[in-house]
């Protein structure tokens, strides 16, 4: 006898975060090729937690099988309306339905469908009952350029705005309006879904190395890669909070609802941080970039001739930039960052207490490079976060954007 057991494709739920965990995602999919997209889009935010149930236009069955679909969520397709009333069960009035609609890619004809009222798909029929029951909506439109420039698309564009649906901007490309990348899709599916605790509040965020220049080929920087930067402003983002990110040269992608700065020298991540901070209200500055504590005394403007036998380079500090940020703004939330190499977790606990107990942090996130598993160059984390009044708390090894939940949790819980 064969034993029913969920679908293996079910298995990968949460190995990326529990960000999604408990929430059920209704995707609806229609006729542009940009359908190719969605069982990476699907299995992404399953990663992240979600049950995906999919709804199928009869012309996105042309472009990809509701097999695959089914294959890639582990759960039927819907591909017609029956007797089963599946757009309610899905997305009606009543405590069991969806917790987000998002219709990917979306063409031009479903846009104005749902635009206007217009039920004559399984998906723009979801989409109805959706926005009646008030479920959020996210749509992502896909089309050749001239059609999305097309003065009525953008009309029904509005109207969606208008009705409080959010619109993920496509990729301007190769005279097509196509369908985003699944990460920044999948970002916005985070900001709708994330807890609100955070709303309204606005953060500078800090990521990724710095250069310090001996000649005009040569440099001295540190391996980070300013994942976990990345991480913490996509998560205040998902809590409600608008985010600065100031970035140093690294190949990472900042979120895309992050205004991103990119910077490459200790002096240029210090100018831009001061400017942010003094441009607007600021509630908190998170500073996670692993910025040069030293760098050349001076740049040479030219290349140095090579084949010396020995060459010594004078290094001079740089300035702390949470120092600075602490000198001006006395009343900032400052979340600092510390890494060291080699240490017991009273030692690091310790040493990371230091900026506490001086004022110039609020929290101080502290780990050892020297562990696997951490610091630079990872996926993953561990950390201590340390706070006031002898407060610790340790986050065993998980992924990135984990640890960065557990931070913005302290965030939260500090700032009230």
């Amino acid at each position: 006898m064969i034993s029913l057991v969920e679908h293996t494709s079910k298995l990968i739920k949460g190995s990326l975060s529990k960000l999604l965990e408990g929430k059920t995602i209704a995707l609806g999919i229609t006729g542009s090729v940009g359908a190719v997209e969605c069982v990476a889009l699907a299995r992404k935010l399953m990663r992240h937690g979600a049950e995906i149930h999919t709804i199928m236009s009869r012309m996105a069955q042309t472009i990809i099988h509701p097999y695959l679909m089914e294959w890639a969520t582990g759960n039927p397709v819907i591909t017609e309306l029956t007797g089963q009333i599946e757009h309610v069960t899905l997305a009606g009035k009543h405590e069991g339905h969806v917790d987000l609609l998002i219709i990917a890619p979306s063409t031009a004809n479903t846009i104005g469908k749902v635009a206007n009222g217009i039920d004559d798909t399984p998906v723009t029929t979801t989409a109805s009952s959706a926005i009646g029951a008030g479920i959020p909506v996210i749509i992502v439109p896909a089309m050749h350029e001239s059609m999305y420039d097309h003065p009525a698309v953008i009309e029904n564009i509005k109207k969606l705005k208008d009705m409080g649906i959010t619109i993920v901007s496509p990729r301007m490309e190769e005279a097509k309006a196509k369908i985003p990348e699944v990460t920044t899709i999948v970002d916005h599916v985070l900001a709708v879904l994330g807890p609100k605790d955070l709303e309204g509040k606005h953060f500078v965020v800090t990521a990724g190395p710095t250069k310090g220049w001996i000649d005009r080929v040569r440099f001295i920087t540190n391996p980070s890669t300013g994942k976990m930067g990345i991480a913490v402003a996509e998560e205040l983002i998902r809590r409600g909070a608008t985010v600065s990110l100031v970035i140093g040269p690294t190949s990472e992608q900042g979120p895309v609802l992050a205004e991103i700065h990119n910077v490459t020298t200790s002096q240029e991540m210090l100018d831009t941080v001061m400017a942010e901070l003094s441009a607007r209200k600021t509630d908190g500055f998170v500073s996670a970039a692993a910025v040069l504590d030293y760098i050349p005394s001076k740049m040479e403007d030219s290349k140095m001739a090579s084949g010396a036998e020995s060459l010594s380079i004078k290094l001079v500090p740089t300035k702390k930039i949470i120092e600075e940020a602490r000198g001006a703004h006395k009343q900032l939330f400052i979340v600092g960052f510390k890494v060291e190499s080699g240490v017991t977790d009273e030692e690091l606990a310790s040493r990371a207490r230091t900026k506490v107990d001086t004022g110039i942090c609020d929290l101080v996130v502290a780990n050892d490079e020297h562990r696997a598993g951490v610091a630079f160059g990872t996926d993953t984390n561990a950390v201590l976060i340390v706070g006031a009044k002898d407060y610790t708390r340790s986050v065993d090894l998980a992924s990135k954007r984990e640890i960065a939940r557990h931070i913005v949790n302290e965030i939260v819980e500090n700032m009230k």
